[in-house]
C-alpha cells in the first residue's frame, strides 16, 4: 500500500476519535455544568471528517438531538463531502491508480 494511503488512514482515524471525544464530553459538561464545547466548533470537527462518527455518537448518547442545526446540518454536511469526494475522483482518479 502507499504511503499516502496510511496518512489518510491515519488522519480519519485521528478526526473520528476528536468527534468521538468532543461529542462526549460536551454531554458530561451539559449534565453537569462544567465548560462546553462551542456549536461551531463540534460543526467544523464536522465538517472536518468526522462528520459519520459525530452524528452517530450524537444519537447514541441522545445529544443535541433536539437542534435542527446538527439532525440536518451534519448529515447535510456528509452529502456535501461524498459529492466534493465524487467530483475530485473524477477528476483525480489516475493519480491513485
Amino acid at each position: 500500500m502507499e504511503f499516502y494511503w496510511y496518512i489518510i488512514i491515519a488522519y480519519a482515524v485521528i478526526s473520528n476519535l476528536a468527534a468521538i471525544i468532543m461529542t462526549v464530553h460536551d454531554k458530561r459538561a451539559a449534565q453537569t455544568g462544567k465548560w462546553r464545547v462551542p456549536e461551531r466548533t463540534l460543526l467544523i470537527t464536522a465538517a472536518l471528517s468526522g462528520c459519520v462518527v459525530m452524528y452517530l455518537t450524537m444519537r447514541l448518547i441522545h445529544h443535541k438531538t433536539h437542534k435542527r442545526k446538527f439532525m440536518l446540518g451534519i448529515p447535510l454536511i456528509f452529502v456535501a463531502e461524498c459529492a466534493i469526494g465524487v467530483f475530485l475522483y473524477g477528476l483525480y482518479a489516475h493519480w491513485f491508480f
